[in-house]
């Protein structure tokens, strides 16, 4: 744990095999809302129901089980 402390990574193995990675949790950094919206500032527009039917025609939301 104090190696994860120092931001050391680590590999985990069975018998001589990796078979997964332990590495320290990185910590997220907010951005500012003053940055966000000056970002943002410039951006179009976005049309509602334009936005629902293009996102509608890529991406099959069915909610129904399908098995």
């Amino acid at each position: 744990m104090r190696g994860l402390d120092r931001g050391e990574s680590f590999i985990v193995t069975r018998n001589g095999v990796p078979v997964g990675e332990l590495m320290p949790v990185r910590r997220r950094a907010a951005v500012p809302a003053v940055m966000l919206l000056a970002a943002l500032a410039g951006a179009p527009r976005i049309d509602p129901t334009r936005f629902r039917k293009e996102v509608d025609e890529l991406i099959d939301q069915d909610p129904r089980p399908r098995a």
